[in-house]
């Protein structure tokens, strides 16, 4: 049964797309790719990380200093950050219902703290920070093992072809949301274990769907 409610950051409880896409844009000239162009974002949106990579052009070897200029950039603008709307709620709701919270995000944990205290919502048992667009299964299996947790007690919940493929080599149970980055359609082909639209289906879903704990 679900114990421990594990997020991803960026698209699944905060609202960061337009932001991201500013500064990866902004970024493009130094670290030597192509910019987006907002008409292309839902082509975009049906896209694996992997996809987009190789569409912009940017070379793999860049792409640790990127990330690292990302989040330092996200940082300078980070009061522009909004959750979205009835997450907290949701938050709350799981935490009452005796759940643990957690995040993994690639973001850092200083930025993800920064927006949650704004948010008065420093609820979460843990975040950890995945310095890396890939290998999120590693550092999941990383705290199961850690914590000595079973993949059957837990559940993860983002908004990307990556975090569904992160869970399922992790064995753990994933939900998708569709108010992220990649579109419903790219989500489903991906066949996570289920796919939400809003936020208020989520306690639903972790409770009816895999069973109260």
């Amino acid at each position: 049964m679900i114990k421990i409610v594990i997020f991803d950051f960026d698209g699944t409880l905060a609202d960061t797309f337009d932001l991201i896409f500013a500064i990866t844009n902004d970024l493009s000239v130094e670290f030597g790719y192509k910019q987006a162009k907002k008409e292309e974002i839902p082509e975009i949106e049906k896209l694996s990380p992997l996809q987009v990579i190789t569409q912009s052009g940017i070379s793999i070897f860049k792409l640790p200093f990127l990330l690292r200029r990302i989040r330092a950039e996200f940082q300078k603008k980070i009061n522009n950050v909004r959750l979205f709307s009835g997450i907290k709620e949701i938050l709350f709701a799981l935490k009452q219902q005796g759940y643990q919270l957690g995040i993994i995000t690639s973001n850092s944990q200083k930025n993800v703290e920064f927006v949650l205290q704004k948010y008065d919502l420093l609820i979460f048992d843990f975040i950890i920070s995945a310095p890396t667009l890939f290998g999120k299964d590693k550092v999941i299996k990383q705290y199961l093992k850690t914590e000595n947790i079973q993949p059957e007690e837990i559940v993860y919940i983002g908004d990307e072809v990556r975090d569904i493929s992160a869970s399922k080599k992790a064995k753990v149970k994933v939900i998708a949301v569709t108010w992220g980055f990649n579109s419903r359609e790219v989500l489903s082909d991906y066949q996570p274990d289920a796919l939400v639209d809003r936020p208020q289906e989520l306690v639903e879903v972790i409770n009816w769907t895999f069973g109260k704990k």
